[in-house]
């Protein structure tokens, strides 16, 4: 099942231009080691911390296996996992973060490899994985196209998919609600905040998904950065 696309292609399409062209400077700066002000700073941490949760859910050893990086940003979880020997294809909307994520590539991964694209994550020639992890890629979507996201994944996918969501609490729904009164101008496209039991209800119901399993879920808040992650493992 793949998104509508009155409303999966347009967000894409938001998405795409705000991380190609309005904030590059931005997370070229957020994801390096750079010194960057208060809130800049609780969203570096957050991210960092979800991204080892995430890679500690996936096995130490992953030589020969094939790993997604489903948004890969500028790269780091790739390299990660391609230093424990995984075969990772790591993909993101845009061409600027992906040669900036080639620019800051390591010479030695050592057994593992990684091989960048530009485009769609649900592109079905990028073949078929072990393990696929999106994180913070679909936090911009609605509840409905975040699990349309997970089938089409799925489909491609044998051991298990890890992604995060925007969580419904009141401190999110707060900035949410104030960021929609802000000026649009430089700002990337909403969050939408889902409560888990919504999405957990909807991968349930949906027989594409009738033998993946939700195993493990980790919340991750520090001050400007809260975000939630769910493994679904293939049962």
């Amino acid at each position: 099942m793949m998104p509508a696309a009155s409303s999966y292609t347009t967000r894409r399409g938001q998405l795409e231009t705000y991380f190609d062209r309005t904030a590059v400077d931005l997370w070229a700066r957020l994801t390096s080691e750079a010194p960057v002000n208060g809130i800049r700073a609780t969203v570096r941490a957050g991210r960092n911390a979800m991204r080892d949760q995430l890679l500690d859910w996936l096995p130490e050893d992953m030589t020969g296996l094939r790993l997604l990086d489903a948004g890969c940003g500028t790269g780091a979880l790739s390299v990660a996992a391609a230093r424990r020997g995984a075969q990772v294809v790591a993909i993101d909307l845009s061409p600027t973060l992906i040669d900036l994520a080639r620019e800051r590539l390591p010479r030695n991964l050592g057994a593992g490899s990684i091989d960048f694209h530009v485009g769609d994550m649900l592109q079905a020639g990028l073949g078929t994985f072990d393990h696929v992890v999106a994180m913070d890629s679909l936090i911009h979507y609605r509840a409905q196209d975040i699990v349309r996201v997970i089938d089409g994944l799925a489909e491609r996918t044998r051991a298990s998919l890890l992604f995060t969501f925007a969580p419904r609490t009141v401190p999110l729904s707060i900035m949410h609600a104030v960021g929609r009164l802000l000026p649009r101008a430089g700002k990337a496209p909403a969050i939408e905040p889902v409560a888990e039991r919504k999405i957990r209800r909807l991968i349930g119901s949906d027989p594409r998904l009738s033998s993946w399993q939700p195993t493990r879920t980790y919340r991750v808040s520090t001050g400007f950065y809260i975000s939630q992650a769910l493994e679904l493992a293939r049962s």
